[in-house]
C-alpha cells in the first residue's frame, strides 16, 4: 500500500499536465489490476478542494462531486472516512469550506464540545461557536 500527496491525486484528477497525469495514471492503474490500494488522508483531501477551487476555478459543486468520486473509489483508503464523510454531507449543504467542517468534527470526535472561531459561514453548524468580534 502506497499513500497519495495531493499533488499526484490532483494531476490524476485534473489531467493538465500531460507527463505528470501519465506517471500518476500508471502507478494507480497497475496498482488496481493487483488489487493495490491507496492511503489518502483528510488533509491530502482539504487540499485538493482548495486546489480546485483556487487554482482550477472549479465551481462547488464540481469539487462535492470529485470528493465523492474520491470518496467512493474503492482503491483509495481514505484516513477517518466517517468524519470525512459528514465533512463532506456539511460543505454539500452548508456556506463553510470543507477543512473547516472536518475541522469542527474531528475535534467533536476527539472529545470537543465545540470549536470556537470567527468564520460566520459556520454559525448554522452544530459543530462551531462563532466568537463575536470587532
Amino acid at each position: 500500500m502506497k499513500g497519495l500527496d495531493t499533488n499526484v491525486l490532483v494531476r490524476y484528477l485534473v489531467q493538465d499536465d500531460p507527463k505528470k497525469f501519465a506517471a500518476a495514471q500508471r502507478e494507480l492503474e497497475s496498482a488496481a489490476q493487483i488489487g493495490g490500494r491507496f492511503v489518502i488522508s483528510p488533509i491530502v483531501l482539504c487540499e485538493l478542494v482548495w486546489v480546485l477551487e483556487t487554482a482550477y476555478g472549479r465551481t462547488k459543486a464540481e469539487v462535492v462531486e470529485t470528493l465523492e468520486r474520491v470518496l467512493r473509489t474503492a482503491q483509495f483508503d481514505v484516513l477517518e472516512k466517517e468524519v470525512v464523510w459528514g465533512a463532506w454531507e456539511d460543505y454539500k449543504s452548508k456556506k463553510g469550506d470543507f477543512s473547516d467542517y472536518y475541522l469542527g468534527r474531528r475535534h467533536r470526535q476527539s472529545g470537543a464540545d465545540t470549536t470556537l472561531t470567527f468564520d460566520k459561514a459556520l454559525s448554522t453548524s452544530p459543530f462551531f461557536e462563532v466568537l463575536k468580534g470587532s
